[in-house]
């Protein structure tokens, strides 16, 4: 236990050594300018995340390798598609790249990730043998490309999405027992230290689908049950939620639902003179309730808190139409 501890403390100060570095480097060429989609007003730099990446990576390659500690491992096989996704990500941070070209490369890494283990778990598909498999595989690869888009579109806010994944990859580093990604949380805690609002830098593409890979590679490795793999989605919900309800809408009024825009809850909760920091706090605060919930609950739990979240959004909806309609 201490020395997962003074791990985590070597991977916060990596990650807040790092990411100062990166905000006095960056600031001179990859600075995000505000636009008419922007929640912030001042141009900053992005591409952060590479730092809190760096940090977790150089920590885990410590304690796992050099002072081979047991407590500690991630398997190699696994940073090949991180690597190659943080590479990209990258490169989008810098060109914008293309979103065709972006899914593609995500589609890649999905099946190299899925190639690495099994489909999540459907047994429900079990039953049609060679065909079942293929679809839960298709499913599988469709739900990791979908997760790494929700962590992207999620990240327009200062310290939602590095906040709200803190706490999702702790209560998974508890369920999974998996204690390699408490290094994670504590170099997100040290990036959250120049990402909290007044952000001094953001974390980019390369921060946010990072996180959504490492999340759903954490829910595809679960060995437990069929039931506490799927009750573990649940705490996706602050982000997956959020995601899933903005996209219906926007189908629903016939709008390009791959088109950039500022329809999500929480930028229209921002819109509606919330601050960054109260945003975050909130988002933060249902993620803590539902990792409560899971873990005490489990399956019931997940329920309680997929219920709670839909609740929440249609209460959210409600609020937001009553604020637009005063303001007009």
């Amino acid at each position: 236990m201490v020395f997962i501890v003074v791990c985590c403390l070597v991977s916060c100060i990596f990650s807040m050594i790092g990411v100062y570095a990166l905000t006095k480097t960056l600031k001179q060429i990859l600075i995000d300018i505000p636009n008419e989609r922007s929640s912030h007003t001042q141009p900053t730099p992005r591409g952060g995340g590479l730092g809190f990446i760096m940090a977790f990576a150089v920590s885990a390659y410590l304690s796992q390798t050099l002072l081979s500690d047991p407590q500690i491992t991630f398997a190699y096989p696994v940073w090949l598609p991180l690597t190659f996704l943080v590479g990209v990500g990258c490169m989008d941070d810098w060109k914008n790249l293309s979103s065709t070209l972006r899914y593609a490369v995500q589609l890649l890494v999905a099946c190299m990730i899925v190639s690495q283990g099994n489909a999540f778990p459907q047994p429900w598909l079990e039953s049609l043998g060679t065909v079942g498999f293929g679809v839960a595989i298709a499913t599988t690869i469709i739900g990791l490309t979908a997760l790494i888009n929700f962590y992207n579109f999620m990240d327009g806010m200062d310290g939602l999405v590095a906040g709200v994944s803190a706490v999702q990859l702790g209560f998974m580093a508890v369920w999974s027992q998996e204690p390699v990604l408490w290094l994670l949380v504590s170099a997100l805690i040290g990036f959250l230290y120049w990402n909290w609002s007044p952000a001094k830098i953001f974390m980019g593409d390369v921060g946010s689908t990072f996180l959504g890979a490492v999340m759903a590679i954490t829910l595809l490795n679960q060995t437990g049950t069929v039931e506490q793999s799927w009750s573990a989605l649940a705490i996706t919900l602050p982000i997956t939620g959020d995601a899933i309800y903005t996209l219906f809408c926007r189908a629903i009024r016939g709008e390009n639902i791959f088109k950039a825009h500022r329809s999500h809850i929480y930028q229209r909760l921002h819109q509606a003179k919330w601050s960054h920091s109260r945003v975050a706090a909130v988002y933060m605060g249902v993620t803590v309730a539902l990792a409560l919930l899971i873990y005490g609950y489990g399956s019931l739990g997940a329920w309680i808190s997929l219920i709670g979240v839909t609740i929440a959004i249609l209460i959210a909806e409600r609020y937001l139409s009553t604020h637009k309609s005063l303001s007009n």
